[in-house]
């Protein structure tokens, strides 16, 4: 039995910052964008990230490819 795993869907999550908490810390929100390719190369999303930073209102700090799989029993 072996198991492998199939690539279902990506999508593109950049944490945008949303104020501060009480101690005056940055808190960041997590804004997504679905609809990416799962065979997208890494350097492509990113790009895509870096240009829809550049529209945003409030600043950015990290970006995630987020991609889920299905697990087949073949």
């Amino acid at each position: 039995m072996a198991v492998s795993k199939v690539l279902n869907s990506a999508y593109l999550s950049i944490e945008v910052e949303n104020g501060t908490d009480k101690t005056g810390a940055t808190v960041y929100r997590k804004k997504n964008f679905s609809g990416v390719k799962i065979d997208a190369a890494p350097q492509n999303v990113f790009d895509v990230a870096e240009a829809i930073k550049g529209v945003l209102s409030n600043s950015t700090r990290d970006y995630y490819l987020n991609e889920t799989s299905k697990l087949v029993n073949s």
